[in-house]
């Protein structure tokens, strides 16, 4: 076990759980996601924070108010067409659609429900206007190698934020 604890520049994997206020599993991954602690990669609502000192093994769990997490739902962000209108590659529920304005922004919307051949697709985040309850377990904490250091931009390959 590594005796080395999360700080500015280290790489660190976790794994992660999130559940609702009602204690429903919303996402988990056993899988662990790593990230080089203060670069590209930002933690959600102050969990950046929650781990820093923290060692492998060690657990944290925070709870977020749906504004700390992923913010309120923006009903601007709901869209209904005719199924008829939309390709057919996209009619199904979870369908991934990018959208990009006029601005040339692009956002992901979600196919949500579809009925009586409307379609309904949603660009607000899964779960944004949720209180979440994250749970995160240290895998691994670590110097980050040279690749891992070039492919987040914010970091040198001396390992000094730019």
């Amino acid at each position: 076990m590594s005796d080395q604890v999360i700080a500015l520049g280290k790489f660190v994997s976790l794994t992660y759980s999130i559940r609702d206020e009602a204690g429903n599993l919303l996402e988990q991954t056993d899988l662990p996601v790593g990230y080089i602690h203060g670069g590209q990669t930002e933690l959600i609502g102050g969990l950046d924070q929650a781990v820093v000192g923290k060692r492998v093994g060690d657990q944290v769990e925070i709870r977020l108010a749906a504004n700390d997490a992923f913010g309120p739902r923006d009903p601007d962000l709901t869209f209904t067409d005719d199924v008829d209108n939309v390709p057919p590659e996209f009619r199904f529920v979870g369908a991934e659609m990018p959208m990009q304005n006029e601005s040339g922004d692009v956002r992901t919307f979600y196919v949500t429900r579809i009925d009586d051949g409307v379609l309904t697709v949603d660009g607000n985040h899964p779960l944004a206007g949720k209180a979440l309850h994250i749970s995160v377990r240290v895998q691994e904490v670590r110097d980050p190698t040279e690749q891992e250091l070039v492919a987040d931009a914010r970091f040198s390959p001396s390992g000094s934020l730019h």
